[in-house]
């Protein structure tokens, strides 16, 4: 298993940065497509849709929109305010599981709210883009998530002892999530430090990033509880010792959106 992770991951890691860094425009756009496409397919099983025509047919509706929002790019804004909705939402949801389910448990509603995740992240990626240092704040997001989940895993094995959310996913705990959050606000720190950052504005990047790790956590935890609720443990196997897309990308649907809105609430870009 550990191999098969370690290859897979080298083979991932230089694919995404090539689609980062030498994409532009609508080669960017399908770069990002193909990624939130494979996850509508597995996030039509996660609804309860089994059968191939069906989980085939909700990527292709994906792709549609996907294609509307490219030709509309006003929607944009709106979408981004949507998908902030969704995630406060989904924070209540995740809480109060498993009696939360009869807000959302059906297939319709599920595909639904797989629009609400998949559609703002790939929206969000677009605008983070074309604003200016568009690559590095694509990565600075990246970056605070995966050294949030990796402090969390280390502080959760040492000290882990208070389940977060038993009813969804009994391996984490608060400790581990107390690890992870000072975790990404030690590397904003050091950054801020190093880019000599005024004291307001090392604040409210510590308040940014630590409102991106707490809602990129609601992520990991939303696929968690559509997963336990369709009773599966990944999300499919198309990554050998990753599980699927969305097993990798869930934490990023929530924290992409609510970084680029807050980048936009403190003036970096326009829409």
């Amino acid at each position: 298993m550990l191999k098969q992770r370690i290859i897979t991951a080298a083979i991932l890691l230089p694919v995404a940065l090539i689609g980062f860094f030498l994409l532009e425009g609508l080669a960017f756009a399908l770069f990002i497509g193909v990624v939130v496409s494979l996850g509508a397919w597995e996030w039509a099983r996660m609804a309860g849709y089994t059968a191939q025509p069906a989980r085939v047919a909700y990527a292709l509706l994906v792709v549609a929109l996907l294609v509307v929002l490219y030709s509309l790019p006003a929607l944009a804004p709106w979408l981004l305010a949507a998908s902030v909705l969704w995630w406060l939402a989904a924070t209540g949801l995740v809480l109060n599981y498993p009696d939360s389910q009869r807000h959302w448990r059906g297939r319709a509603g599920s595909l639904v709210i797989g629009l609400l995740i998949l559609l703002p992240a790939w929206q969000a990626l677009l605008v983070l883009k074309r604003w200016p240092e568009g690559n590095w704040l694509i990565v600075a997001v990246m970056v605070l998530v995966w050294v949030a989940d990796i402090g969390a895993y280390f502080s959760g094995r040492r000290f882990g002892r208070r389940k977060l959310a038993p009813q969804v996913s009994p391996g984490k705990s608060w400790e581990g999530l107390v690890g992870g959050l000072l975790a990404s606000l030690l590397v904003t720190l050091g950054v801020g430090l190093y880019r000599g950052w005024s004291a307001r504005e090392l604040v409210l990047a510590l308040l940014g990033a630590a409102v991106v790790v707490l809602i990129s956590v609601v992520g990991d935890l939303t696929e968690s509880m559509f997963k336990r609720s369709a009773g599966i443990k990944d999300s499919s196997q198309l990554l050998p010792g990753h599980g699927g897309v969305m097993d990798r990308i869930d934490s990023l649907t929530a924290a992409v959106p609510v970084f680029a809105v807050l980048l936009w609430l403190a003036g970096w870009g326009a829409w």
